[in-house]
């Protein structure tokens, strides 16, 4: 397989202080790689870089086999999309989050589609006209699971989004993420969760902002 991410010598550095340094890693495409280490270590960091919400302050991150600072950040955002561990809609209803993807890319809302992607999540098919002011945490994170999805990007980059989930949601999540993995989508996931932690097929460790460890 090809390798979707090359990361040589890359560092982040926010007012003085070393927040990564010399992160050195190859991400194959396809893979699924959970990222653990303590709050603080730089796990939602490496995300951001690799989301382009960052940019490195050393070293090189090629997307493709491409510098990563090279490629046009709308088109990038689309292949390499981020989950944030707060959900952030917008809008009024469930529907302006799921329309937006479609805005996005010039298209019309296909209604079907998107109910689809509801039903992927448990979510009824009356929630597309729901407030988003009346969704639990737990429906939040679903629907900005499922906007991220509805057109699928090649990487998913996954922010501690299980964080303050129940188990039945949690498997849930986990079911629709992994059924992406096995039709051949990559994704990086941070994560606490120590049961995540134990059932990670990769782990990697970052700990003081340096790569510690890379278990299979």
């Amino acid at each position: 397989m090809a390798n979707i991410f090359e990361l040589t010598n890359v560092g982040f550095t926010a007012d003085g202080k070393p927040i990564l340094t010399d992160i050195n890693l190859t991400v194959t495409a396809g893979e699924y790689i959970t990222i653990s280490g303590p709050s603080g270590s730089g796990k939602s960091t490496l995300l951001r870089l690799l989301a382009t919400m960052l940019t490195p302050t050393s070293g090189t991150i090629l997307y493709d086999g491409q510098p990563q600072n090279t490629l046009p950040k709308p088109e990038y955002r689309q292949a390499v999309s981020y989950c944030f561990q707060q959900p952030s809609l917008f809008g009024e209803t469930v529907r302006d989050n799921l329309a937006f993807p479609f805005e996005l890319r010039g298209q019309a809302f296909d209604e079907q589609r998107a109910l689809a992607a509801l039903n992927s999540v448990e979510l009824p098919d009356a929630m597309l006209t729901a407030k988003i002011t009346a969704l639990s945490g737990g429906e939040k994170q679903r629907v900005a699971l499922i906007r991220n999805l509805l057109f699928l990007p090649q990487v998913l980059l996954l922010d501690e989004v299980t964080t303050g989930l129940d188990a039945e949601t949690k498997a849930t999540v986990h079911a629709l993420i992994e059924r992406h993995h096995q039709a051949g989508m990559t994704i990086l996931a941070v994560t606490h969760d120590e049961t995540e932690i134990a059932a990670a097929s990769k782990l990697l460790t970052i700990k003081e902002g340096k790569l510690v460890a890379n278990h299979e």
